[in-house]
């Protein structure tokens, strides 16, 4: 916005106090949509001004969620592999490094989004939520445990609408699962199983030197970790096997999966880890794992033991399942006093055997449905209720499944003070919850 002569910082509105206001507004002026230009419109000023980071690969599937809002900017390290993403959108402004496009376009932002691989997720997000920008950032919400603790905290202070990328936290699936079991129709749950067959492990690191591509910019993609050569193993995807840069199989689909047991029994954080991992080295995770996690009663709620395994580890087949019956690939099995929830991921839940599902009625629909997870995060940026992912749920969620790859490194059962985070019965593991960064990188 041009500046007039006379006019005073404290005299201007910024794009978050105009949608404050038109929110508020809104609210004693309703205006037919109709009128607006058409059914289905959308009026220019109700829509977000927005700004992706990362926008290949998963990054263009949260970019296509945002058309319905302004996306003014677009940044990426890797133009060839987003080269798809910023054809679809030839007005958004290009950008390499994010810092300097929030710089640049921070007046006129009222969100963004963080989709880049797991090592970038913290510094770009903290850097929009210090700017009071709205933030929907991918799973798991950082690297490590400190990241998401600051922004959880960070999210908090500055009152931002904020949602972890947990897409199908809003499917009728998964819904379901939390409406039976906050129901009661398993009776109390006091063990959980879930697994997933995906293998983000294995590897050593590569010997050779290859040149980077011209289209990359490889020491923006670095980020915070620390420096080593280019190769070609570790893009588009195969970084998550690495600790640089992702965080393994538990951090890449674990969230997905443990969503739902977080969501039905009301859990926050654990008071213990434990893990069993295959033999790994220090560039890259197991290739399979066994973690344990043991919760605290809640209220009424009892005590709860949450078992994981992941690559070509299985829980052990429950008495009720019938023979010859395979679990699915990837889910959980939810063991209630009154019976046994199997809930395969991303599949309707039945409980098992499946003769029990004769005569069963399904709970009323209780926890809501029609909104997508995206749409309910852009609702939430324009005054609607807060979304049910954000980082006060998906942050304890998220140190929850990062706590079991500490535990991994350690070898050790850990007790775990999360109110102050703090491991309190092996000292030396809490220089895990927390990397150096590179120079020149900073939260």
């Amino acid at each position: 916005m041009k500046k007039e002569q006379g006019e005073t910082r404290n005299s201007r509105m910024s794009r978050r106090d105009f949608m404050g206001v038109a929110a508020a507004t809104a609210a004693f002026t309703v205006v037919p949509r109709h009128v607006l230009g058409g059914s289905g419109h959308t009026a220019p000023s109700e829509k977000l001004n927005v700004a992706c980071i990362g926008i290949g690969g998963m990054g263009a599937s949260d970019v296509g969620k945002m058309s319905t809002e302004n996306i003014i900017a677009l940044c990426d390290v890797d133009w060839k592999h987003a080269a798809g993403t910023f054809e679809k959108h030839p007005k958004a402004k290009k950008y390499r490094d994010f810092r300097k496009m929030l710089d640049k376009e921070g007046d006129n932002l009222d969100a963004v989004t963080v989709s880049t691989p797991d090592n970038i997720h913290a510094v770009a997000a903290m850097a929009a939520i210090k700017r009071g920008k709205h933030v929907y950032c991918q799973k798991p919400l950082a690297h490590d445990i400190y990241e998401v603790r600051r922004l959880t905290e960070a999210a908090r202070e500055h009152k931002v609408m904020t949602q972890m990328g947990i897409q199908i936290h809003a499917e009728p699936a998964v819904k379901r699962v939390a409406e039976i079991i906050k129901s009661g129709l398993i009776g109390k749950v006091r063990k959980v199983d879930i697994w997933s067959g995906k293998n983000w492990g294995g590897g050593t690191r590569p010997t050779e030197s290859m040149p980077v591509p011209e289209t990359l910019d490889w020491d923006l993609w670095l980020g915070p970790a620390p420096w080593r050569p280019y190769h070609s193993t570790y893009l588009p995807g195969a970084w998550r096997r690495w600790w640089d840069f992702g965080t393994g199989t538990l951090g890449d689909m674990g969230c997905h999966i443990i969503d739902p047991v977080f969501w039905a029994l009301d859990l926050g954080y654990p008071i213990s880890v434990e893990a069993k991992p295959n033999k790994f080295n220090d560039e890259t995770y197991p290739t399979a794992t066994t973690v344990r996690w043991e919760f605290p009663a809640r209220g009424d709620l009892p005590p709860v033991t949450v078992t994981w395994n992941d690559g070509d580890r299985r829980p052990p087949l429950p008495g009720e399942l019938e023979p010859g019956r395979k679990l699915p690939d990837q889910g959980g099995l939810y063991y209630g006093e009154k019976g046994t929830l199997l809930a395969p991921h991303m599949g309707n839940p039945r409980l098992i055997p499946e003769a029990k599902m004769k005569g069963f009625k399904m709970p009323e629909p209780f926890l809501g449905r029609g909104i997508n997870h995206y749409q309910e995060w852009i609702n939430a940026c324009k005054g609607g209720p807060k979304p049910s992912a954000n980082f006060d749920y998906s942050g304890p969620l998220s140190e929850t499944i990062l706590f079991g790859n500490v535990a991994a490194l350690t070898g050790e059962k850990l007790f775990w003070d999360g109110p102050n985070l703090k491991v309190t019965n092996l000292p030396d593991a809490n220089k895990h919850l927390r990397r150096e960064y590179r120079k020149g990188w900073s939260l």
